[in-house]
């Protein structure tokens, strides 16, 4: 199966979203004419103080050996206050690139979303953003993700500039396991709704995104405005 589901986490400000839009970029997802810094960021909020409130996941198609791939991407808030968000992507994926900023090296929610996504037994990826700036400290960050987390072999990127990324997409095909069947072959059908939005212009109402275990690992569908509350997922303590 030619699918990798899979979120970048960080602290605040380590260059989540742009490492997005780089990623799109690259993978002609969307054209140089569309492209906007901080594409995923819909919010009027979030685009206005340049930061992630709220997760946003994207599909995008790549080729590696004349082989294509489907990379299903959810870019995640980093502030402490909306950890929930990442909560939820991390509990719809099988890995993980965690991003660190070359300035500022492993900060409070880089080491917190670790452990998250190590809880959850997800494919973590380690990479050194930013490394384009003079100020970089690149051995210092590897030299933290190796004493505090023990991850070795950091990716070296600048989202800024895109160095790096095309491995990067390299290090996801390879890396990342492919999602597996749900073992309940025969029971009922489940899914876990990771993100929703309304708008009031469709006739189905709201537009969610589900991850479901038995047929495609990332799933697209509406939800009529008359439709039953759907059961929530409360992240574990």
């Amino acid at each position: 199966m030619n699918i990798r589901n899979f979120a970048i986490i960080a602290h605040v400000d380590h260059g989540k979203s742009t490492l997005a839009d780089r990623l799109l970029e690259i993978t002609g997802t969307v054209s140089a004419r569309q492209m906007r810094s901080q594409l995923l960021d819909s919010n009027p909020i979030e685009r206005e103080r340049g930061i992630t409130i709220k997760l946003a996941p994207v599909r995008m198609s790549y080729t590696l050996n004349a082989e294509r791939y489907t990379l299903n991407l959810i870019d995640t808030p980093g502030h402490v206050d909306f950890s929930y968000e990442v909560s939820r992507s991390l509990a719809a994926c099988e890995g993980a690139i965690l991003l660190v900023d070359a300035t500022q090296g492993v900060q409070a929610q880089t080491l917190a979303h670790y452990h998250q996504a190590q809880k959850l037994g997800l494919t973590i990826i380690p990479v050194i953003n930013k490394i384009d700036i003079t100020t970089a400290d690149i051995e210092g960050a590897k030299k933290q993700l190796k004493e505090i987390l023990n991850l070795d072999s950091p990716l070296l990127v600048s989202a800024k500039t895109g160095a790096g990324v095309p491995e990067l997409l390299t290090a996801i095909i390879h890396r990342i396991p492919s999602p597996r069947r749900s073992s309940s072959e025969g029971g009922p059908t489940r899914a876990l709704v990771f993100n929703s939005n309304f708008d009031p212009h469709l006739t189905t109402g709201s537009t969610y995104w589900a991850r479901m275990p038995k047929h495609l690992p990332l799933k697209l569908g509406f939800l009529p405005l008359n439709a039953p509350p759907l059961p929530h997922y409360l992240p574990e303590k």
